[in-house]
């Protein structure tokens, strides 16, 4: 019997001070969720969302790697869609 009341108790106690928690953690220069492109929107779609860029590099290596500067962020593009986009720090 006293086996079973160890059990439970130690149950109770899991139950009671083992929930989750979750915090949301912003990141410095994010400021939303459109802050900048993502992987697999196409260069037109890139362009009318965001503008036109402020540079733009031309297409490098096989396959060929393109890079468009924005005023706060970078946009890498294999072929026409995007691989990646950082910010400016």
């Amino acid at each position: 019997m006293s086996k079973l009341r160890t059990i439970t108790l130690i149950a109770l106690f899991l139950v009671a001070f083992g929930t989750a928690n979750a915090q949301t953690l912003k990141m410095d220069g994010a400021s939303g969720v459109d802050a900048r492109p993502t992987r697999g929107m196409s260069q037109t779609r890139v362009q009318s969302k965001y503008g036109s860029p402020t540079s733009v590099r031309s297409p490098v290596g096989n396959p060929p790697i393109t890079r468009w500067e924005y005023q706060d962020f970078i946009v890498y593009f294999e072929f026409d869609k995007v691989i990646h986009a950082v910010t400016k720090r």
